[in-house]
């Protein structure tokens, strides 16, 4: 470490600041250092586990704030996080073959990757309470009938049938996309009278964009829209 030096003698650790010259500031490299001093004390996992999951985590909430839909495609097991991964997705398609099972109790983790915020609204509590806690394994039909994913087709059609969905999607008005999918989300922790303010307040700066006035050209011109995605 180039800040400070750590000894441990008799079960007491000694951690010396050594950079007299520089006042011992506390600058980047002394973050570094009481960090790795730290870890070289303390328990290891829990600091792993944050180090692993604040990226993790960073990632999916960009995922399900982005305009773009996002699509999961599940055609095997999707366990642990890649069944949280499912629930973060705007819309899935199962093969016929997939299955999903969260098993983090069975190794006593409680449960990321956002797993506890979109199954719920997915599922409702006591489904997704099932899933968590009795290890509950779906099949794809099964994953169906509860919700969680919105097809199930053939192994051999699944990345057709997302691909066509995709490509849909993209031709879609991205923009409407993303406020449609950020009011869903927000509608589960306001108030009614909140939300649907929200939904106006939104709905008055989608009309702005380029897609939303194509749309009501079309519209009135009685063809299918043209959007653009801005």
């Amino acid at each position: 470490m180039k800040t400070m030096t750590l000894d441990v003698r008799d079960h007491v650790a000694w951690l010396k600041l050594a950079r007299p010259e520089r006042a011992n500031t506390f600058d980047f490299d002394f973050v570094a250092d009481i960090r790795k001093a730290f870890l070289a004390l303390g328990d290891r996992l829990p600091q792993a586990v944050l180090d692993m999951t604040g990226p993790l985590h960073a990632a999916v909430a960009s995922f399900a704030q982005m305009d773009a839909p996002v699509i999961a495609a599940v055609n095997g097991p999707a366990a642990g996080g890649g069944l949280c991964m499912v629930a973060m997705c705007d819309l899935a398609i199962a093969a016929r073959s997939a299955k999903f099972v969260l098993a983090f109790p069975g190794i006593g983790f409680s449960v990321d990757t956002g797993g506890t915020y979109f199954l719920p609204k997915i599922l409702g509590p006591r489904r997704a309470l099932e899933l968590m806690l009795a290890a509950k394994t779906l099949d794809a039909e099964e994953a169906l009938a509860w919700g969680l994913v919105n097809r199930v087709v053939d192994d051999a059609a699944l990345l057709a049938e997302t691909e066509e969905l995709a490509k849909k999607l993209a031709a879609g008005p991205s923009k409407a996309f993303g406020a449609i999918k950020r009011l869903v989300h927000s509608g589960f922790v306001e108030s009614m009278e909140a939300h649907m303010d929200r939904e106006a307040r939104t709905l008055a700066e989608i009309t702005r964009t380029a897609d939303a006035r194509e749309g009501l050209r079309a519209f009135s011109e009685k063809r299918p829209a043209r959007f653009v995605g801005r």
